[in-house]
């Protein structure tokens, strides 16, 4: 008996297809063939979580009241500890009742807040490059994605003014990431100001993700987008426990600001989990709470590796950056090179070093190269090695 003819929703079919799921399989590919393989495409980071944060874990994950469902907003506690590093961090006061929902990491919230707000065929404005959850959860909201280039000669940043007119009108969302995936771009409040007056003449919901905002350096110390007069009237913005705290596993996050569009967000969230382990709740507790020399330890330890790479480049003939934010570095390949993909490939083939192509974060991204500063210095040292006299 023949089974039924399977068919994807067009949603999925509109999916771009994952470039990150076949380099996985090349990587998989190349090390079955006994290549060892420096891995410098993915934004994971190598250091552990630390000490206070996963005892705290272990001692809440053996009583047995967190073994029980817990709350779809999060535990109040851990909202207050969410406000209060907002408030010292930032400066920035937050309604831990209505202005705080706690998430399955930063990914389930900026993939399901389109659900919230988007209609078929609402426009939802996405930079490209970018990460690619932004249009993939439009997509899957039956929203319409329209990119906004973001251009070296603009420093990375969207140009609101170049932006259709109609267009903008109709538009319902504006996701803005800084500092940014994968560009490492970063801004000042008065770019911030500038999102606030383009949202408000056209009546548009910004969604800002800000996961890097402590992986700084040289001084730089990224602003939040809502420290911006009339930025909680028009939107909200998506945080992370992941980077900061080295806890990408872990999944928890959370998202701030505008409490009409944390309630929307927080409809779908009702129906469709059952929200975050209380036992990593108390952990993210403790990470936002307690001691916060892991994060300037990082900070060193990512500099550190920062410098090493950029320098080695740049003495074999790249023209590379040092970014003032982020874990990556992100750069033109080669001129002999039209395709980010064919360079990435190459470069896998002949040294075992892996980058990501540029164009796997959306069309803009087409000319360059994003890497990861998540190998130790040896291994970055190692990478450099192998590209020693590299003819690409």
């Amino acid at each position: 008996m023949e089974g039924i003819k399977m068919q994807y929703s067009q949603r999925i079919q509109r999916i771009p297809y994952y470039l990150f799921a076949e380099i996985d399989r090349v990587i998989e590919e190349k090390k079955s063939g006994g290549m060892d393989i420096i891995n410098l495409g993915i934004g994971d980071p190598d250091l552990p979580t630390p000490k206070n944060i996963i005892d705290k874990f272990c001692l809440a994950a053996y009583d047995p009241e967190n073994h029980k469902y817990p709350s779809y907003t999060g535990m109040l506690s851990f909202r207050e500890s969410v406000a209060k590093w907002y408030r010292k961090r930032f400066g920035v006061s937050l309604d831990v009742e209505n202005e705080v929902l706690t998430l399955i990491g930063s990914k389930e919230g900026i993939a399901h807040i389109p659900l919230a707000f988007i209609n078929p065929n609402d426009i939802v404005l996405v930079p490209d490059p970018a990460y690619p959850v932004y249009k993939i959860g439009t997509i899957l909201a039956d929203g319409n994605p329209i990119e906004m280039p973001l251009l070296e000669e603009n420093e990375f940043k969207p140009d609101f003014s170049k932006i259709d007119k109609k267009i903008a009108e109709n538009a319902k969302i504006l996701f803005l990431s800084y500092p940014n995936n994968p560009t490492t771009a970063v801004v000042e409040k008065g770019f911030f100001k500038e999102v606030v007056d383009f949202a408000n003449d056209n009546e548009i919901i910004v969604c800002h993700d800000a996961p890097y905002s402590e992986m700084t350096f040289d001084g730089y110390k990224a602003p939040s987008f809502l420290e911006v007069n009339g930025a909680k009237e028009i939107g909200v913005e998506f945080h992370s426990l992941s980077k900061t705290y080295n806890m990408t596993g872990w999944r928890i996050g959370f998202v701030v600001g505008n409490p009409e569009i944390i309630s929307g967000l927080g409809r779908v969230k009702e129906n469709v989990d059952s929200g975050v382990f209380q036992a990593i709740q108390y952990a993210g507790i403790e990470a936002l709470t307690g001691p916060q020399d892991s994060v300037e330890k990082n900070r060193r330890i990512l500099r550190e590796r920062r410098d090493i790479l950029v320098d080695g480049l740049n003495d074999l003939g790249w023209d590379v950056k040092k970014p003032k934010a982020t874990f990556y570095l992100w750069f033109r390949i080669p001129k002999t090179y039209k395709s980010s993909i064919k360079f990435s490939r190459d470069l896998l083939d002949r040294t075992g070093v892996v980058m990501t192509p540029g164009v796997g974060f959306g069309r803009y991204g087409e000319g360059f190269v994003r890497c990861a500063l998540t190998q130790k210095k040896e291994r970055l040292e190692e990478a450099l090695e192998r590209m020693r006299g590299l003819r690409l």
